[in-house]
C-alpha cells in the first residue's frame, strides 16, 4: 500500500491513524496533526517521516475544500496574524530538520500532553487582549512549524477576532500558508517527501474527510463533550509516548 517499510499490522493502524486525522481535519477545522502525529511516531518514531505526508495531505484537503470558500474567509484579519504567524514558522521548520530526534518526539508528546489536560478539563486556551494573542501567535506559529501541532494555540486567538460562519475557512488558508512555506524549505534541504506514501494514503485519509464534513455541525454542537473525549485519549497516548522514549 505504501513505500515505508512497514508490517502489514503497522500498515492496518497507519491507515487507521490517517482516517482519524481527515476526520478531525475537516470536522473541528484543526487538529489533525495535532491528533494524528502523536499516533504515527509509535510506528515509526521520527517526525520527519510523517510530517511531509501530512503536510501533502493537508494542502490537498484544505485546497479542496477552499476550492468554493475563498469569499468566506477573513482575510483581513489573515493578513494581520500572519505577521506574528509566518516568521517563527519559519524558525519552526529549520528547527525541525537539525533538532536531535529525541528532542523533538518529547517536543511533541510535551505539547500533546499540554492539549490533553486542557481539553479533559475543559480549560482550554484563552486570549483576553492584544498582547496575549501576539504572544499565542507566536508560539503557534513556531510550534506549527517544528511539528504542525500549533493550531489550538492559534485557535484560542482565531476565535475571538474571526466570525464563527468564516472561522473554518480562515483557519484552512492559515494551513495551506504554513504548509506551503513547511514543503518548500523541505524540497530546498532536501528532506525526504514520502510523496509516493502521501498520495498511497490520500484515498484513506478522503475517508475521514467526507466523515468529518458530514459531522461538523455535530461536533460544534458538541464541542465541550468531544474535546473531553479527545483530551483523555491524548494524555494516554502521550505518557505512553514519553515513556517508551525514556524507558529505552
Amino acid at each position: 500500500m505504501i513505500l515505508l517499510d512497514l508490517s502489514l499490522y503497522q500498515m492496518i493502524v497507519v491507515a487507521l491513524v490517517f482516517v482519524w486525522t481527515g476526520f478531525v481535519r475537516t470536522g473541528l477545522g484543526f487538529g489533525g496533526a495535532a491528533l494524528g502525529l502523536p499516533l504515527m511516531l509509535f510506528v515509526q518514531n521520527n517526525p520527519l517521516t510523517w510530517l511531509p505526508v501530512i503536510s501533502v495531505h493537508l494542502l490537498f484537503f484544505s485546497g479542496l475544500t477552499l476550492l468554493n470558500r475563498l469569499h468566506n474567509v477573513d482575510w483581513q484579519y489573515l493578513r494581520r496574524s500572519s505577521f506574528y504567524i509566518i516568521p517563527p514558522a519559519i524558525v519552526g521548520v529549520f528547527g525541525l530538520v537539525s533538532l536531535p530526534v529525541l528532542w523533538l518526539n518529547s517536543f511533541i508528546y510535551a505539547i500533546t500532553l499540554f492539549y490533553g489536560f486542557i481539553w479533559l478539563f475543559n480549560r482550554g486556551i484563552e486570549s483576553h487582549n492584544v498582547w496575549a494573542d501576539r504572544i499565542l501567535l507566536v508560539l503557534g506559529g513556531y510550534v506549527a512549524g517544528i511539528s504542525l501541532t500549533g493550531a489550538p494555540l492559534m485557535v484560542a486567538v482565531y476565535m475571538r477576532n474571526v466570525s464563527k460562519h468564516q472561522l473554518r475557512d480562515t483557519l484552512f488558508v492559515l494551513w495551506f500558508i504554513i504548509v506551503s512555506i513547511k514543503m518548500t524549505t523541505f524540497v530546498v534541504l532536501s528532506v525526504n517527501l514520502h510523496f509516493i506514501t502521501a498520495l498511497s494514503l490520500l484515498p484513506i485519509a478522503a475517508i475521514g474527510h467526507v466523515l468529518g464534513l458530514k459531522a461538523h455541525h455535530a461536533i460544534m454542537r458538541n464541542d465541550l463533550l468531544f474535546k473531553r473525549w479527545i483530551g483523555g485519549g491524548l494524555i494516554i497516548v502521550s505518557l505512553l509516548g514519553l515513556g517508551d522514549l525514556y524507558r529505552h
